[in-house]
């Protein structure tokens, strides 16, 4: 089967697009990739993927785009899309999956025009607009928050699975902001390092190239020892050494803790497309699965309180409540339908 993936724009779109080419090559598939030279596809995939060849045309998002803008960049997913279908008639392409996301429209229009079927992954408990839009001519649409979705659960990379474990208390503590770091998550973590460091605690936090400076002088004039990082790729190491996350509720991220057992503080991101981190967060809360605040609230005291909890069996439940065959099970499902 000769598949291409086409999405990204942010971390979580593209995690999703690395767990499936990983799924992909494992059943001996070859697999492309076509996104864009904005947002951090490039990033990403330009180096050491798994794609047998990748493509990064030049889109913008179009919803949040003023009149001229959106006339602007309307006309760049134009131009992608005829760039898009010379490739995918290049490499022969027989399916299309969209992981959402804008980088997704040009590829994803591309297939249907070519009349190839078109996948769809959502990754929110809120549909994006593109999804939503594309999803009534889509062969498959895929969601973890749906029941009424053919596969149930989230594709994750194997490496979350793989080193998933029971946490029974807190002893090392991951600060997530997402790619891009968030202000709120980074204040918390500094406004805490001291009673973190008196009840012994270590802390790994991820606090974004942008406020990188800022904390990391933050933590120097509070004399707290931490393992810091702008920005990493490897998102599943400082999961590993972790029991407890305080985080965005992105998707994807969301999805790697659970899958690792490791419970989390959701805080999400206040103006995040139809409030969906709110939402992604709220659908584990419910499962009784985590914990979650909106910013302005007393974060400081509710992780406090989260400290002093046993963590075992919302752990358990975690690990229990992942499936680690998504991304395979979304990867056979192209190919029964092209009946490979």
């Amino acid at each position: 089967m000769r598949l291409c993936i086409t999405g990204g724009g942010t971390g979580g779109h593209l995690m999703i697009a690395g767990a499936l080419v990983e799924a992909a090559k494992k059943e001996g598939h070859e697999a492309i990739f076509i996104g864009s030279t904005k947002g951090q596809d490039k990033r990403y995939f330009e180096k050491d993927s798994l794609f047998d060849a990748v493509y990064f045309l030049e889109t913008t998002g179009v919803v949040n785009q003023g009149g001229l803008g959106k006339v602007k960049a309307l006309f760049k997913i134009f131009k992608a899309f005829l760039q898009a279908r010379k490739i995918l008639q290049k490499h022969k392409i027989e399916a299309l999956y969209s992981v959402g996301g804008f980088s997704a429209a040009a590829a994803s229009l591309a297939a249907l025009s070519l009349r190839l079927p078109l996948f769809i992954h959502e990754q929110n408990a809120v549909k994006g607009k593109l999804n939503a839009i594309l999803k009534p001519f889509a062969t498959r649409f895929i969601s973890a928050y749906e029941s009424t979705s053919a596969i149930q659960g989230y594709p994750v990379k194997d490496i979350f699975f793989q080193t998933a474990r029971v946490r029974e208390k807190v002893e090392t503590i991951v600060f997530l902001g997402g790619s891009q770091g968030a202000k709120a998550i980074n204040d918390l973590a500094l406004s805490i390092a001291p009673t973190l460091k008196e009840l012994g605690i270590k802390i790994v936090h991820q606090a974004g190239e942008g406020d990188f400076e800022r904390v990391r002088e933050g933590y120097e004039k509070l004399g707290a020892e931490v393992e810091l990082y702008g920005f990493t790729k490897e998102l599943e190491k400082l999961v590993q050494k972790a029991d407890l996350a305080v985080s965005r509720a992105g998707a994807s991220t969301l999805w790697e803790l659970t899958s690792n057992g490791l419970p989390a503080f959701y805080i999400p991101y206040p103006y995040a497309a139809g409030d969906h981190q709110f939402y992604n967060a709220r659908f584990i809360v419910e499962n009784n699965l985590g914990w979650c605040e909106r910013e302005g609230a007393d974060l400081k005291a509710k992780l406090l309180e989260i400290l002093h909890e046993q963590l075992d069996e919302k752990s358990k439940k975690l690990i229990q409540y992942a499936n680690a065959d998504v991304a395979l099970l979304m990867i056979k499902d192209v190919a029964k339908e092209l009946k490979c």
